[in-house]
């Protein structure tokens, strides 16, 4: 079955009645388990854009980054109109793309006409968003998911501009999107476990102080140690990790959950 068709077939479910709650459970089981049942990408593309003619969708895009020092790979998935993707891969725009940096902000899926709410939008970001209407992609509902150090995903529904979003299925898109999102990981792979940096308990402090901002100094002062000892505290640690900036300390010891992000915003936030 087109999409086409299984669009046309959603219309005709709503016109034969609202979905109602057993409906939509049926639905969600229904499009997730041909999902899961995916072997191959070719077979989750089929599964998706059946997914979405079925919930009231004219397009679809999967794309999932597994991350790793010489172990990355990736995988996209769509029907976009060849126009939009052409000047997206043409421009390298994913890097720029306000839908994929709002992704980055959300635990949970959101409809692009709130993209403003994530992240503010600057006039590339507008002119960008223009094109793809242009090309063929009006508003769209965009699964994020994220694996801090190992990979990050997102699964979105688009429709055609001047078309409506199904907002009776928004919660069906959040349930299929985050089941794709698993699909493609496991068809991807997981990325092979690394030897993670040990650090001793004085060490790990050293690196938090110096994530909420502090100095060797300021940081021997709260612990009540000398500011030789947090000089050489940090310089084991950035060995250990074989990095050679305070930045990329921080950022390991993040992603490797030594620390955790709201040991660092919370602190910011105190009175």
């Amino acid at each position: 079955m087109t999409p086409g068709a299984d669009r046309g077939r959603a219309g005709r479910e709503r016109a034969g009645g609202r979905w109602n709650d057993v409906k939509l459970f049926d639905l969600t089981e229904e499009l997730a388990h041909e999902i899961t049942g995916a072997k191959k990408e070719e077979q989750l593309y089929a599964a998706l854009s059946h997914a979405a003619g079925r919930m009231g969708f004219d397009l679809f895009a999967l794309a999932f980054d597994r991350r790793g020092v010489g172990d990355a790979a990736s995988m996209l998935v769509h029907n976009y109109p060849d126009a939009w993707a052409n000047v997206y891969v043409s421009f390298d725009l994913s890097g720029t793309d306000p839908i994929r940096r709002a992704s980055e902000r959300s635990l949970t899926g959101f409809q692009w006409r709130d993209v403003d709410r994530y992240i503010p939008l600057s006039r590339g970001d507008r002119q960008l968003l223009k094109v793809a209407r242009e090309s063929g992609i009006g508003d769209g509902y965009t699964v994020p998911r994220h694996l801090p150090g190992e990979a990050t995903g997102t699964c979105s529904f688009a429709v055609s501009p001047n078309a409506s979003i199904p907002a009776e299925m928004l919660h069906v898109a959040e349930i299929v999107g985050a089941v794709a999102l698993a699909s493609a990981r496991q068809l991807v792979g997981t990325a092979a476990c690394r030897r993670r940096a040990v650090l001793s308990e004085r060490q790990r402090e050293c690196v938090l102080w110096s994530a909420r901002g502090k100095t060797a100094g300021e940081t021997a002062s709260i612990l009540g140690i000398t500011e030789a000892t947090v000089v050489r505290h940090l310089k084991i640690a950035r060995e250990r990790y074989s990095v050679h900036c305070r930045q990329m300390l921080i950022l390991c010891a993040l992603f490797d959950g030594l620390i955790g992000f709201s040991d660092v915003y919370d602190w910011w936030g105190r009175p």
